[in-house]
């Protein structure tokens, strides 16, 4: 209850809450990791031929491997090209997307799947043009059941009326079986993984976990990833 109070009072004042994260494809368009999640954008948008991706799930095998940052770098990149974006936080568990947008968490996802409130009353628009976000909203007993639901096979489609493409920010596959249950009703998945944390065979079981549920597994991105700086470049 305290840090909710502390979010609020940060919301009307502001500034900045301690955990919102350094969104370098808003801050810094030209820096070279933006230009990598441009590649990435460009990339998504051909991996389809015959069906346009317009559902996307973002997960890893484990807990701080960078998945959320990479949801909201993503959206960022693609709004910026002109898509209306909408984040979906579907880590019921440990639910973030309010802080890296700096926004109330008071109804969400899971007041719309429990038919609470409508979905078009309830994503809230972010400071950057074209991106809006879904929080989570109350964290409920039964995160699984809700995304298994076929109301969340209606909210998907509600979503499509109002945004070009949506994320849904995933908790980690070996953690839980939620962003394998969620896959199951998408485009696609994409599976994130950290340089030097992630564990080898932990990412495989990942990968078959998910394949095993029929999700359409677009790839992986790796993230910090020593890199020497001199070999990247970017247009001005």
């Amino acid at each position: 209850m305290a840090t909710r109070s502390r979010h609020k009072k940060q919301n009307k004042t502001g500034s900045r809450n301690k955990t919102q994260r350094n969104l370098i494809t808003d801050s810094q368009r030209n820096s070279p990791i933006t230009e990598q999640y441009r590649t990435i954008r460009t990339n998504i948008e051909y991996s389809s031929i015959d069906k346009k991706i317009r559902s996307l799930v973002v997960t890893s095998a484990g807990p701080g491997e960078g998945k959320s940052t990479t949801v909201a770098n993503l959206a960022i990149v693609m709004a910026q090209n002109g898509n209306r974006v909408l984040i979906v936080d579907a880590d019921m568990r440990r639910p973030t997307a309010h802080y890296t947008f700096a926004l109330p968490n008071t109804r969400g996802l899971t007041n719309v799947l429990t038919k609470q409130s409508k979905l078009e009353d309830t994503f809230q628009e972010t400071s950057i043009s074209n991106l809006s976000v879904l929080t989570c909203g109350p964290i409920p007993p039964n995160p699984a059941e809700l995304l298994d639901s076929k109301m969340m096979e209606i909210v998907i489609k509600e979503a499509f009326e109002f945004f070009d493409i949506v994320f849904f920010d995933a908790p980690p596959v070996m953690a839980v079986t939620d962003a394998q249950l969620l896959s199951n009703k998408t485009d696609g998945t994409l599976l994130v993984a950290s340089s030097g944390k992630t564990d080898r065979e932990e990412l495989i079981k990942t990968k078959d976990l998910l394949i095993k549920t029929k999700a359409n597994l677009l790839g992986v991105i790796l993230n910090n990833k020593p890199t020497d700086e001199k070999s990247y470049y970017y247009y001005s």
